[in-house]
């Protein structure tokens, strides 16, 4: 249904229902309306194409699984709809009280368009009341019925409640939004509303006052700042300069605070003047044009004549993050289809000041601004829980960290104590003094020699010779090159070993590195590059106290040497030998139980992932010291295999160009008994990732069954991993028939589903139970390895918890997957070997029919 049936049964001179602006192209929120009108109902509304899909549930939805719900189909409403609570006038269409009672995100099982097409739409919320599995059923017409009823059914999960339990409906009451209840919307004067305030009529025209509360998330109507308090009248500044975030060690507490997710992006003041945009940088410079058109014309189609609008341009990856350095590769290569800008506060509108009204009273003007924009341009939504928590989930996810603001605070230029951010891993902007040159390439750079002003003078910290892309290696050669100087820019002298092949320069370009702490001396440990910072002046670079909210202990030392360490192994990542061997060392405490005392099957890429590649499980000549050679009982006249007992011999590997470690599942002690079983789903072409995510849980619950834990990690590549940890008592035979058995099972159960034979032709939208990993000789990429392919994915342990479409099989990278582990409060496999159970040969169950 299309807009029009909306809007032909409202008087919008007389109700304060959002009118519906140009929607944007894409989006998944999903919200629940309690609605007291002439019986009360519950309007449940899915987002899609652009509009909310609307239902009426005469009763409310139920969380007894299987329970029926009569859900009357009503005419598609506007994305604004989903912000509006108030009182629709009597005698109006649907006249009486609207509560928003839930709101969220939906998830679709399966294809959308089609499900609701044919009449049976499956997915999963994430709301603030209801979550977990859900259908939406059509039902077959009678003759000659003109409306369209559909069945709201709970999913049978873990979140679905017996019969007889506590009805959520009773139990919660209460709006999302405001905390209120039916009674107390119901006895504001008729025509009110949280996004209008009150609506009186005089000679047959509508006014509206001011608003007794903050505006909801709709339409642009509500901003009218003449009647907002504390909004002063002035002349359109030509810049403000942006308020700034001092760093803390720890998230703030308590209810003042909000919190938002910290973006890895350029800061940026979008300056709106009669259609004509500006981009201003932090220290005001113009750069409209660096961003091509799409943003500034997003920016003009936004409802304001005049704005200022603070905020950060970004480029988000695959991965779902933002990311600095991706940022810098698409400005290089002129590319601009992945800009995306968060918008974050309002400081100017339409003739008015705003910067003295407090951030939650800002941020409650912008967001309906911005709620009919085009994609590019995206509201920084907040979070007030815990500051802890929500810096422990930014954390955990990868991200840079949070930002939290005082939500009764004016707008104040200039850093103060008002706006904290707190990071997930340091990282902070250096000056540049210098560089090594390149060992394999001649026009390229190998390391960033890196300074810090104190007071006038610039001291040495180190060296970054990891995160440069083959392009910006050789990019940042040419700008160097032009900035050499004949003697060093540091204050105090170098030592011999700092000083060694260093070419120096005149210190004016400032870089962006992340690392994981400071040493003792005040230098940089396990340092990436991240990019060039334009933006930012040389001599504002001081040093930042990194984040110390948990003590990390110190990851293992290094003692391999390795040569040509700038040899870059993933070019789009910018990873190098010697960024392996760092990550490695920073990990080794997680992977070491995966890997050692194990016989492994390794993948090389002597010139990196887009060289010639190939796997080795035999020792070879010129094999480091530190890796140790085994025979295998079975066949001792052969070559020797591969093992290691140390970091030293993983860091030997890492010489060797040894990219993947795929161990076998059992030990050099063992043998001839396995203490590990691992499932690969390995989804075909045209399968979605959330049916691998259920496949994943099919496969855990038939473990289970079978009295085996099971736990599981992205493969780093298409699929999922799930683990189980064996006693080594069954041997080979048994445990091939036993994950043979579970493979077949689900094959035969669900044949539409799932396929137990490696035969591609057979695999076309069906996801590959791989049961073959758990024979004899037969490997698995480990728990914490890297993977040779784009964008140095590893294999990434999870909770079940967090097994969702957020993380994909390649989310957790080289360079994320070390802040990650220091987010930890607990390891997501702990307890895995305490878990291992005997294998007593038992047959994996087959489902029931029907």
């Amino acid at each position: 249904m299309a807009l029009e049936a909306y809007r032909k049964k409202r008087n919008f001179s007389a109700t304060s229902e959002p009118k519906g602006g140009r929607a944007r192209k894409t989006g998944n929120s999903f919200v629940i309306q309690k609605h007291d009108a002439t019986r009360l109902h519950y309007d449940f509304r899915l987002e899609l194409d652009g509009v909310l899909k609307s239902w009426a549930v005469t009763k409310g939805p139920s969380l007894v699984a299987g329970e029926k719900r009569l859900a009357v189909h009503v005419e598609d409403h506007p994305l604004e709809y989903g912000g509006f609570e108030g009182t629709i006038p009597k005698g109006e269409y649907g006249g009486g009280t609207v509560l928003l009672w839930d709101r969220g995100t939906w998830t679709p099982i399966g294809d959308a368009h089609k499900g609701y097409a044919k009449g049976h739409l499956e997915f999963e919320l994430q709301g603030e009341k209801l979550s977990g599995r859900w259908h939406l059923v059509r039902m077959h017409g009678k003759p000659g019925e003109r409306r369209e009823n559909w069945l709201l059914i709970k999913g049978e999960d873990e979140v679905a409640r017996p019969e007889g339990a506590p009805d959520i409906l009773d139990e919660q009451p209460q709006s999302v939004k405001t905390g209120r209840d039916i009674p107390a919307i119901a006895g504001e004067a008729p025509g009110w509303s949280s996004r209008t305030g009150k609506i009186t009529r005089r000679s047959g025209k509508v006014k509206k006052t001011a608003p007794a509360a903050e505006p909801a998330q709709d339409g642009p109507a509500a901003l009218d700042p003449a009647a907002i308090k504390g909004a002063r009248k002035a002349a359109m500044p030509d810049f403000v300069e942006p308020m700034l975030a001092s760093l803390v060690a720890a998230a703030p507490t308590g209810d003042r605070w909000l919190h938002e997710i910290k973006f890895d992006g350029y800061r940026l003041q979008a300056r709106i003047e009669a259609g004509r945009v500006k981009l201003l940088t932090r220290s005001g410079l113009d750069w409209t044009k660096k961003f091509g058109k799409a943003v500034v014309t997003a920016l003009q189609q936004l409802p304001p004549g005049t704005a200022i609008i603070d905020g950060e341009l970004v480029v988000e990856t695959d991965a779902g993050a933002s990311d600095f350095s991706a940022l810098q590769a698409d400005l290089s290569e002129g590319r601009s289809d992945r800009f995306a800008f968060y918008v974050f506060d309002l400081l100017y509108l339409d003739g008015y000041d705003l910067t003295a009204l407090p951030l939650a009273k800002r941020k409650s003007l912008l967001e309906p601004l911005v709620a009919n924009a085009d994609g590019i341009i995206r509201y920084s939504s907040h979070f007030d829980e815990s500051g802890a928590m929500v810096l422990r989930h930014a954390c955990r996810l990868s991200l840079e960290g949070i930002v939290s603001k005082l939500s009764d605070a004016p707008y104040r230029s200039g850093r103060g104590k008002s706006w904290v951010k707190s990071k997930c891993s340091a990282r902070q902007e250096f000056v540049i003094a210098g560089y090594v040159p390149s060992s394999v390439s001649r026009k390229a750079i190998g390391s960033l020699v890196l300074g810090i002003y104190e007071g006038d003078e610039l001291r040495h910290v180190g060296r970054v010779g990891t995160g440069f892309s083959g392009a910006v290696a050789e990019e940042l050669f040419r700008k160097l090159e032009r900035l050499r100087a004949t003697s060093s820019p540091f204050g105090g002298p170098l030592t011999a070993d700092e000083a060694r092949k260093v070419k120096f320069v005149r210190p004016e370009l400032v870089a962006e590195i992340e690392f994981r702490a400071w040493t003792a001396d005040g230098h940089l440990r396990h340092a990436s590059f991240r990019g060039v910072r334009e933006d930012k002046s040389a001599r504002e670079i001081v040093r930042e106290v990194p984040m110390s909210a948990k003590k990390q202990p110190a990851p293992q030392r290094r003692t391999v040497k390795l040569t040509h360490p700038d040899r870059v192994y993933w070019p789009d990542a910018g990873v190098t030998k010697e960024g392996l061997a760092d990550y490695y060392a920073e990990i080794w405490r997680q992977i070491a139980p995966h890997i050692v005392g194990r016989p492994l099957a390794l993948l090389r890429c002597p010139n990196g992932i887009d060289g010639e590649s190939f796997f080795q499980k035999h020792a070879w000549k010129g094999l480091n010291p530190n890796i140790v050679l085994v025979k295998d009982p079975q066949d001792p006249s052969d070559a020797p295999l591969i093992s290691i007992n140390d970091l030293d011999g993983l860091l030997g590997l890492v010489q060797a160009a040894v990219l993947e470690i795929h161990p076998w599942g059992t030990t050099v002690a063992e043998w001839e008994k396995p203490d590990t079983i691992v499932m690969d789903l390995d989804p075909g072409e045209g399968v979605a990732w959330q049916d691998v995510i259920e496949a994943a849980r099919e496969v855990r619950q038939r473990l289970t069954d079978a009295g085996l834990a099971a736990f599981v990690k992205t493969s780093g590549g298409k699929g999922l991993h799930i683990v189980s940890p064996l006693k080594p008592s069954a041997d080979w035979a048994a445990v091939k028939a036993f994950t043979k058995g579970l493979a077949d099972a689900m094959a035969a159960d669900t044949p539409q589903r799932f396929v137990s034979t490696i035969t591609k032709s057979k695999r076309r939208g069906k996801i590959l139970v791989d049961y073959l990993r758990n024979q004899r000789g037969s490997t698995a990429v480990a728990a914490y390895s890297t993977r040779a392919r784009a964008g140095a994915p590893v294999s990434a342990p999870l909770t079940w918890d967090e097994l969702g479409p957020g993380i994909g099989p390649a989310y957790f990278t080289v360079a994320t997957m070390p802040t990650r582990i220091a987010a930890f409060s607990s390891d997501p496999w702990d307890g895995f070997r305490a878990a291992a159970a005997s294998l007593e040969r038992p047959r994996p169950r087959r489902k029931k029919a029907g």
